[in-house]
C-alpha cells in the first residue's frame, strides 16, 4: 500500500477512536497517545509528498551536479562554462526546469538543449521549457544546433562526384561518411535551412530569444583535406569549377569559401537575424596565423600538402574562414589527440601535450579580436584513433589544470568540456575546479588583455598574465626544477616573476 494511503487509513482510524475516547470520557493518557500518533502521522504523510516530488536526474545530468559545487565567487556577466553532460534534460515541468537551470547555474554551469530535427515536436517542447526557465531567471537561454546542419551529404547520389563516364562516385577518405561533390549541393541549401528555420520561427512565436547556439558540424560539406583533392581532380564538375585544380592552396581557397557560404547562409544570419546580439558559432572554427596546429580523428596529412614542420609535427596552412561564416564566437578545439605525443620528443611528457595545446589556444587568443568570446573546446583524457595505438602517457592532471589556467591568461573566455559519460566525473571536475577558481579574478578575465602568447621551444618556465590598467594577473609554471626568478617586460616596466606553484599573483606595473 503506498505510504499516502496508509497515513490516510490510519488516520481515519485515530480519529474514529479519538471520538470514542471523548464520548465514554477516557483517560488523557489515550488522547496524548493519539494526538502523538496523528502528528506523527503528518510527518509521514509530508515524508511522502516529499518524495513523491523529489526529482530523480537522468545519469548525465546527475553527474554534474555530484562532481560540482556552487561557485564561492560571483562570476558576474561572464559567460558559463559549458560541458557535453549538462545538455537535454529530457521532458521535464516547468518547475523542475527552473530548479535545474537555478541549481547549474549557482556552479557556474549553462544549461544546453538540442533543435533535434529527426524529433522535432518533441525537442522543440523540451528546449522550450528550458528556455522559459532561463528567461525568468535572467540567464543565457543555450541551444545546440548541430543536428539542425546535417545533412548536406546525405547518400542522395545527386550529391555525389561524377567521373568520365558520368557515373556517381563517392569519396572515402573520412571513414563512414560518403563525401560528395562540393558543387552539387545548392538543392539542399534550402532543405538544411528549413530544418534551422522551424526552430527559429517556433521560439521566435514564443516570444524566446537565444543567446548562445553552437553546432558540432564536422565531416560534411566541403573538406579539402584527406583524399578530397585527389577525388576532385577525377569529378568532372570539380573540374569544370575550379580552374586551377592541380594548386592545392587554390582548391582550399575555393572549398573554405563555399564552405563558409554555407554555414553563414543555412545557419549564422538566420540566427542573427532573428536573435540580434547571439553569439553564434561551430565546432573548430576561429581565427588563426594561417595555420592549424592540430589534426581531428577523421583528418590524416597527404603528401605534397602545405605544412610548417615542428620536429615530427606538420602544422597545416589554414584558410581564413572565420570572417566568411559569419559567426560571432570563436571556438578552437584544445584535444589531446594521441598523435601530439610522438610528435615531439620532450623527456617531460606533460610536455608534449601542453606546448601543442597552448599553441592551438594561444593561435586563437592572438588572432581573436578583443570584441569575439573564445569559447575553447576542452578534453582531457587521451583522444585514440585507429592508427594512433594506446601507448602514450598520460597528460598529467596537475599539467592539465595549468594549461587550463594559461589558456583563460591568453584569451580564453569560457571552456566547453566535450567527453564520453565514462570520461565525464573526472574530466568535470578538472575543468571545474579552474573555472571556480579563476573567477575570484572576474574583473581581469572580463576586461584584461594577455600580455604573451609565446609558448616556449624547451620545456622550461611558461608565463601568462592578463594585463588590466596598472596592474597585471600573472600565473608562472615549470616544468624544469628551478628556484630562480624569471623577468618579463611590459609597457618598458621589467617584473621579476618568482616561484609561486599553482598560483596566481597580480602585480604593479607603478
Amino acid at each position: 500500500m503506498p505510504l499516502t494511503d496508509v497515513s490516510k487509513f490510519y488516520t481515519n482510524r485515530i480519529l474514529r477512536d479519538l471520538g470514542m475516547c471523548m464520548i465514554h470520557k477516557i483517560n488523557t493518557n489515550k488522547l496524548f497517545v493519539t494526538w502523538m500518533a496523528i502528528n506523527l502521522l503528518g510527518t509521514f504523510t509530508n515524508l511522502g509528498k516529499a518524495e513523491n516530488k523529489a526529482i530523480k536526474w537522468p545519469s548525465h545530468i546527475q553527474v554534474v551536479l555530484d562532481t560540482t559545487q556552487p561557485l564561492e565567487y560571483d562570476r558576474g556577466k561572464r559567460l558559463p562554462l559549458y560541458l557535453w553532460q549538462a545538455m537535454d534534460p529530457g521532458s521535464i515541468d516547468e518547475e523542475a526546469a527552473e530548479e535545474l537551470v537555478k541549481t547549474l547555474n549557482e556552479r557556474g554551469v549553462g544549461l544546453i538543449t538540442s533543435w533535434n530535427p529527426k524529433d522535432r515536436q518533441s525537442s522543440l517542447t523540451d528546449s522550450m521549457t528550458i528556455a522559459k526557465a532561463q528567461k525568468k531567471l535572467g540567464l543565457r537561454v543555450n541551444i545546440n544546433a548541430t543536428g539542425c546542419l546535417y545533412s548536406f551529404f546525405n547518400g542522395d547520389e545527386r550529391t555525389a562526384h561524377i567521373d568520365d563516364e558520368g557515373r556517381p562516385f563517392w569519396d572515402t577518405s573520412f571513414g563512414k561518411k560518403k563525401m560528395g561533390c562540393p558543387f552539387a549541393l545548392d538543392f539542399r541549401r534550402s532543405q538544411i535551412k528549413e530544418q534551422v528555420d522551424y526552430f527559429i520561427k517556433a521560439f521566435k512565436k514564443e516570444g524566446l530569444n537565444v543567446d548562445f547556439i553552437f553546432a558540432d558540424w564536422e565531416i560534411d560539406g566541403p573538406i579539402e583535406f584527406n583524399e578530397a583533392h585527389a577525388t576532385s581532380k577525377r569529378c568532372l564538375r570539380c573540374r569544370d569549377n575550379i580552374k586551377n585544380l592541380d594548386d592545392f592552396g587554390y582548391f582550399q581557397k575555393v572549398l573554405r569559401k563555399l564552405r563558409s557560404e554555407l554555414q553563414r547562409e543555412v545557419y549564422a544570419e538566420p540566427v542573427k537575424k532573428n536573435f540580434p546580439g547571439v553569439l553564434v558559432g561551430n565546432y573548430g572554427v576561429y581565427p588563426h596565423n594561417g595555420y592549424r596546429y592540430w589534426y581531428d580523428y577523421y583528418e590524416h596529412y597527404v603528401d605534397g600538402q602545405p605544412y610548417r614542420a615542428d620536429e615530427r609535427a606538420k602544422y597545416r596552412k589554414w584558410y581564413h574562414e572565420f570572417h566568411e561564416t559569419g559567426y560571432t564566437f570563436s571556438m578552437p578545439v584544445v584535444y589531446t589527440w594521441r598523435r601530439i605525443f610522438d610528435w615531439y620528443d620532450y623527456a617531460d611528457t606533460d610536455y608534449r601535450w601542453f606546448y601543442n595545446m597552448l599553441l592551438v589556444a594561444g593561435n586563437a587568443g592572438q588572432h581573436t579580436p578583443d570584441e569575439i568570446p573564445i569559447v575553447s573546446f576542452v578534453h582531457w583524457h587521451t583522444i585514440e584513433s585507429g592508427n594512433n595505438p594506446g601507448t602514450a602517457r598520460q597528460f598529467s592532471e596537475a599539467k592539465y589544470q595549468e594549461l587550463l589556467w594559461h589558456m583563460l591568461l591568453r584569451g580564453t573566455d569560457t571552456f566547453f568540456l566535450w567527453c564520453p559519460r565514462q570520461e565525464a566525473a573526472k574530466e568535470i571536475r578538472l575543468v571545474h575546479q579552474v573555472y571556480s577558481k579563476a573567477q575570484q579574478y572576474g574583473e581581469f578575465l572580463s576586461k584584461g588583455r594577455p600580455i604573451t602568447f609565446t609558448v616556449p621551444k624547451q620545456p622550461g618556465t611558461v608565463v601568462s598574465g592578463l594585463k588590466l590598467a596598472d596592474r597585471v594577473l600573472i600565473r608562472r609554471t615549470d616544468f624544469k626544477k628551478t628556484g630562480e626568478p624569471v623577468e618579463i617586460t611590459i609597457d618598458d616596466k621589467t617584473i621579476e616573476v618568482g616561484i609561486a606553484p599553482r598560483r596566481c599573483r597580480i602585480f604593479s606595473l607603478r
